[in-house]
């Protein structure tokens, strides 16, 4: 006998959770399968998979405190992440995305035989990867994403005090402490432009976390160096500014 498909509902409302799993019961006659658990956001999904193993989540999309796009993209991170299977209400902005990609979705109100279809569909082709994911996204992510220990570790955008490329991978710094990220620091300072400002070729830093600037000596590194450092509120740190990107001085009314 076959392996049951394991599902996760993600809802931000509870008669929607319900509604699935009344379906999900349904379908079970003709595709084994569990229902794993339930969420009522991104968040608490992340949190139930670093204990509730899944084949599947039915995602809603439009969700408060993490929506289903980005919580999508953190469950890439995963060694064999789920497979994603959206539900939405809205119908004007993403399904033909979806499809592109890959990934299925399923209208509300959802029909028994649609959502048997789409299990069925998205075992067969599994998640359709981050950078797909990230292209549907309407705005920068509200976290970042690293695997640790054996779960994901949500690092909130807010705290991260400087972005730093070294080799393939991205130092996250915050004020507690340094995550390792493998992601292109051009495709974060894109994602994030209003929230982070290049101050070398391989540094991005928080505007909210600029104190200011000091006049440095020069270096060995061999780098073309502007001469001043940013001063960064949680972070004892001080960042050389290049001279490609000294303006900022300027911008921060600190020439």
């Amino acid at each position: 006998m076959p392996e049951p498909l394991r599902v996760l509902v993600v809802d931000d409302e509870a008669p929607a959770r319900n509604r699935l799993k009344e379906l999900l019961l349904d379908c079970a006659a003709e595709l084994p399968l569990a229902i794993a658990g339930e969420a009522a956001n991104g968040l608490e999904l992340l949190q139930l998979l670093t204990h509730e193993p899944a084949d599947v989540v039915l995602l809603d999309i439009r969700m408060p405190g993490m929506d289903g796009i980005e919580a999508a993209q953190h469950m890439q991170r995963l060694p064999s992440p789920p497979a994603v299977v959206f539900t939405t209400a809205y119908d004007g902005y993403a399904i033909q995305a979806f499809e592109v990609n890959a990934l299925d979705y399923l209208l509300k109100p959802v029909r028994a035989e649609r959502l048997l279809a789409a299990l069925n569909r998205a075992k067969a082709l599994g998640t359709g990867g981050i950078q797909a994911l990230r292209g549907l996204a309407p705005q920068g992510r509200s976290h970042l994403s690293v695997y640790e220990r054996g779960r994901v570790v949500l690092v909130p955008v807010e705290k991260i005090v400087f972005l730093r490329a070294e080799l393939k991978y991205v130092t996250v710094r915050t004020a507690e402490r340094d995550y390792l990220v493998e992601e292109s620091l051009s495709h974060l300072e894109q994602e994030f432009a209003a929230r982070f400002v290049r101050i070398h070729r391989n540094c991005l830093v928080a505007r909210a976390y600029v104190m200011g600037f000091e006049r440095q000596a020069p270096d060995e590194s061999g780098e073309a160096q502007s001469g001043w450092a940013v001063v960064l509120d949680g972070c004892t740190e001080k960042l050389p500014v290049s001279r490609r990107q000294q303006h900022i001085v300027r911008e921060f009314g600190r020439s």
